[in-house]
């Protein structure tokens, strides 16, 4: 298949984290995030990637799954005894006062630059999110135009390395793009991203919108076949932030 192909109905599954960290703890919550490359190991895991929004101080993180099976064994089996170990190393703080996590399938798999996703998540230096709240009756439509007016439009400006759509809830579509770096992001912005909202008339689909811009943190990329440390597992409840 080409790289460059369109892909839908995808089964790969989709985790949004965001976390609250004050300022002063942000060094300890980098130190717990990237002990999080322990689970570079686990069955499923495509990659977790992330950063820190600048308009709000907050630590934002992407992770996919090849389904939803691999997740909910992953949540099952390992996710809080790894947690539980990354408590223990830092003094039980890991740096965050507040965590909400939301989790959907992917509905739609962007092309971009790269050969796939897993290498786009590998080469990625930005991470462009649009939290999409959508209109009642909206989401065939909505979803339509991320097809046909916002991937090929992207994948057309250069940089984009690919991205996602996930489905959080009914009305809550995240698109999430990956680019090469900051200057490609802001040639997309320059050059594309005046005709494509005019194409795309997104007041019709959405009644509201958020969007962060995230230089990635390398610490935090967890690669699937990366590991660290040990492979403790036990059942519990979630934590953060795998």
């Amino acid at each position: 298949m080409d790289a460059r192909a369109w892909r839908g109905g995808s089964r790969m599954w989709g985790k949004w984290i965001t976390c609250r960290v004050p300022a002063a703890a942000r060094g300890r919550f980098s130190a717990a995030q990237a002990a999080w490359s322990a689970i570079g190991d686990q069955p499923g895991l495509v990659g977790q990637l992330g950063g820190w929004d600048g308009s709000t101080g907050d630590a934002l993180l992407l992770g996919l799954w090849s389904d939803a099976d691999a997740y909910d064994r992953f949540m099952r089996e390992r996710h809080d005894a790894v947690a539980d170990s990354i408590g223990r190393s830092a003094d039980g703080d890991a740096g965050y006062t507040s965590i909400d996590v939301a989790t959907g399938g992917v509905v739609l798999e962007m092309p971009g630059d790269a050969a796939d996703l897993a290498h786009a998540l590998e080469r990625a230096a930005l991470l462009r999110i649009a939290d999409c709240r959508v209109r009642p009756g909206r989401s065939a439509h909505f979803l339509d135009v991320q097809r046909e007016v916002w991937a090929p439009g992207m994948a057309a400006a250069g940089g984009m390395l690919g991205g996602v759509v996930v489905r959080l809830a009914p009305d809550r579509h995240l698109v999430a793009s990956l680019w090469i770096g900051a200057e490609a992001h802001q040639r997309y912005t320059e050059r594309q991203l005046p005709g494509l909202l005019a194409r795309a008339v997104p007041a019709d689909d959405l009644r509201a919108m958020s969007g962060h811009l995230l230089p990635l943190e390398p610490a935090w990329r967890v690669r699937p076949g990366s590991r660290t440390g040990g492979r403790p597992r036990t059942g519990g409840q979630q934590r953060a932030n795998g």
